[in-house]
């Protein structure tokens, strides 16, 4: 407190704002300096909420009659993250007749930053953690941003990726900050999270110490050097200009198309509404643009889009995170020593994979040879981390120092988990196998994996691997995605005899390896083989009805799949989707029985030698899927290199008739909701059949296991969230059954659910 100050109060002020459960603690120094530190104590991590807003709003009213005896504000965490957003429970609970209540919510948050930033104080941020959201929004509402440059903080404002937008001033604010174009491309579109030097670099953080403990040192000293402070929003300078200035507004009409074409057509309202508060808040004054931000959150918060990716990358996610899919009882397992059965291509990527989570690793090889080779390949993949930024170059040698690669089997001796690959036929030897169980001891836990398409190869060999080990209960099944080394979800696959207590030691090892686990009973292709299958069968089956190849493709980039359905049986092998159709197809009771893909894959196999994408023959294998250096290419074609090009000009003579204009005439929203219905009334039919075995693993699996677009929420929560909810999506399967097959017929379990009125949960 000044020296002048005629109010007597202590050398240091400590309290609790009481407005609403001691959110924020008060401190003031002798000074006059000011220390609200956010600590909910109620949650783990500090998130914006009403409650917040209200404990916020209380502080700072405090702050408004105190402001003649406060030199400067610091606004901190007691906890490890600053403010990681804003209450997403709270957001996913406005319904569409709720805009008036969401614009009020956003609003009530920007009045509270905007009477700090103008309260006549220098304002400091002391980010010692993450602020993401709502948290880097209340920063970017102070004067002056300094950050602890510690592992693991990041920055940014991520809400597009729940197909949200900002709404505490965020827009406004980075665009007066970095410019309409930085703030569109570096920070909202994409919704990018920046670790502390990047964000520093970028414009987010003005400073960065060291430490945590650094920062309210750093922060007073700031505030003592500057107590004059600039409100840098009031001065209308936009970097790079208005959009009326000569140097944006040249490129400001191909900004929307360029959004169109990174969308390709998928159906996201975030990035539209994100572009257009950007670019007319920026016309007016600050206030204003405030206004502007709030009206469009309030139209987006509503949709059912923000509902579909909430309800999936937040609470479904959630129940993941928090061991859905781990039985109970069995004690936390943590794995100290791999031993990964196969040295080729896909046992050094499950080794690297390993290894960066600071497991020790044994690739056993069938020989020397064999084993030097794998080495390498891990070596390639630990040097291409490196330079795609994800080791550090002083982790490298470390991480190689964890992986031996052997011939020999006593190498493997304590090893607690083994795993198995298919790209190597040593690894299905009974004796061997025999072998290794001997060595590893008698509490390893057995796993066969594979990746890529063939979950029917996982299946059969789990049930090999149960028969050749004498405690089958030890036995699991790993269906890693391609590539094996940065997919992001596991199927782990329960045996018939496999025990709660190999299924609970499995979910921890692929948490251990920072990926996201589902369990899944075993089956003919499992579940995410199943369900892109689907969604491959329909577009293929498009092709054999005569429409138009690129129509198909388009119609896929228009549901919002990252990769169209032609190329992506290209870039798998038409071989390795045939035997999967089939495979799925003679456990379905006739579903798919004469479905039109199969034709399509015979011509295209059998009579055009098209096999898919052109690729070298990998090292090790025996698969002749794995190996089409003579190929010409499948639906598309290929250059010298493998880079793919234009759809194969043949596709036309070979598959669509001499019907002149009307084949080209389509209903492109009707074939793309065929390649959306297809694959979610696969997903359901394995719901029906304990495949996975429940709601938020099938929604999390579809999503990160195959692509399945993310507006959706997943294949489930797009039958709860179609217009007219599970009603209106069974009527509408009905008319596309009708229309295309038996196969797009809503189940019994959804006729069920449709009659009395239940959702998929």
């Amino acid at each position: 407190m000044p020296e002048s100050s005629t109010i007597a109060a202590p050398a240091r002020e400590t309290r609790d704002d009481a407005a609403a459960g001691g959110l924020i603690r008060w401190e003031r120094d002798a000074d006059g300096i000011v220390v609200l530190t956010f600590d909910d104590r109620a949650h783990p991590v500090n998130i914006v909420s009403a409650a917040w807003i209200a404990s916020f709003a209380a502080a700072v009213a405090q702050l408004e009659r105190e402001r003649d005896d406060i030199t400067g504000v610091v606004l901190t965490s007691a906890k490890s993250t600053f403010v990681t957003g804003s209450d997403l429970r709270e957001l996913a609970a406005f319904g569409p007749g709720d805009r008036r209540a969401a614009f009020e919510w956003a609003t009530a948050l920007k009045n509270q930053l905007r009477r700090l930033e103008t309260l006549g104080r220098p304002v400091v941020a002391a980010l010692n953690g993450a602020a993401l959201g709502a948290g880097l929004e209340i920063a970017l509402a102070c004067h002056h941003r300094i950050a602890a440059d510690v592992a693991g903080s990041q920055f940014g404002l991520p809400e597009v990726t729940l197909g949200l937008m900002p709404c505490g001033g965020g827009v406004a604010r980075t665009v007066r900050l970095l410019g309409v174009r930085g703030a569109l491309y570096n920070v909202l579109l994409a919704g990018q999270r920046y670790g502390p030097a990047q964000a520093a670099a970028v414009g987010l953080v003005d400073r960065l110490v060291g430490s945590p403990g650094e920062l309210l040192p750093a922060a007073k000293a700031w505030i003592r050097a500057n107590p004059e402070p600039v409100v840098r929003w009031d001065a209308r300078e936009i970097p790079g200009g208005t959009p009326t200035s000569p140097a944006l507004a040249a490129v400001l009409p191909t900004m929307p198309a360029g959004l169109v074409r990174q969308l390709r057509g998928a159906h996201a309202p975030a990035p539209h509404a994100i572009m257009a508060a950007a670019v007319e808040g920026a016309q007016v004054d600050i206030d204003t643009a405030f206004v502007v931000e709030s009206r469009y959150f309030a139209d987006v918060v509503t949709g059912q889009v923000a509902k579909n990716m909430i309800q999936a990358f937040y609470v479904d996610m959630g129940r993941i995170s928090s061991g859905i899919s781990r039985p109970a009882g069995p004690p936390p397992f943590k794995a100290t020593k791999v031993a990964v059965v196969g040295a080729g291509p896909m046992g050094a990527a499950l080794g690297y994979m390993f290894a960066r989570a600071g497991v020790d690793v044994v690739l056993k090889a069938a020989d020397p040879d064999a084993a030097a080779d794998g080495r390498q390949q891990v070596e390639k993949l630990v040097s291409a981390a490196v330079r795609r930024g994800s080791v550090q170059p002083a982790a490298s040698a470390g991480l190689l120092g964890r992986v031996t690669a052997t011939d020999q089997v006593g190498e493997l001796a304590g090893a607690d988990v083994v795993v198995t690959v298919a790209d190597d036929d040593q690894a299905r030897t009974p004796g061997l196998l025999a072998e290794i169980q001997d060595a590893v001891g008698p509490d390893a836990l057995l796993c066969s994996g594979t990746a890529g398409l063939s979950a029917t190869g996982v299946s059969a060999a789990l049930a090999g691997l149960a028969g050749a080990v004498g405690r089958p209960q030890d036995v699991v099944g790993l269906h890693f995605l391609a590539p094996a080394d940065r997919a992001g979800l596991v199927e782990i696959v329960a045996g018939e005899r496999t025990s709660p207590a190999a299924l609970a030691r499995a979910v921890d090892v692929v948490n251990q390896v920072r990926r996201t686990p589902i369990v899944v009973s075993d089956g003919p292709g499992l579940f995410t083989s199943r369900v892109r299958g689907a969604y491959l069968a329909e577009a293929l089956a498009m092709v054999g009805e005569g429409l138009h190849p690129a129509s198909v493709e388009q119609a896929a980039a228009q549901a919002g799949y990252p990769v169209p359905a032609l190329a992506l049986v290209d870039d798998l092998g038409l071989a390795a989707v045939r035997r999967e159709l089939q495979a799925i197809a003679a456990a379905a009771d006739g579903v798919w029985r004469d479905h039109r893909s199969f034709a399509v894959l015979a011509r295209m196999l059998d009579t055009l030698s098209r096999p898919g994408r052109p690729r070298p023959p990998a090292a090790g294998s025996t698969s002749d899927d794995d190996s089409r250096p003579e190929a010409d290419g499948g639906f598309y074609t290929y250059g010298p290199d493998g880079r793919r090009g234009p759809l194969w000009p043949g596709l036309r003579e070979q598959f669509m008739p001499a019907r002149g204009a009307a084949a080209d005439a389509v209903d492109l929203a009707e074939l793309t909701e065929r390649l959306l219905f297809a694959p979610v009334l696969e997903a359901v039919r394995c719901l029906d059949e304990g495949v996975p075995r429940s709601v938020p693993e099938a929604n999390v699996g579809s999503l990160t296991g195959i692509g399945f677009p993310a507006w959706t929420g997943g294949v489930a929560q797009f039958v709860n969230g179609y217009p007219g909810g599970l009603p209106g999506f069974v009527a509408r399967a009905r008319e596309l059954a009708d229309r295309h097959g038996a196969h797009l017929a809503p189940p019994p379990s959804l006729l069920a659910r449709a009659e009395d009125g239940t959702a998929l949960a």
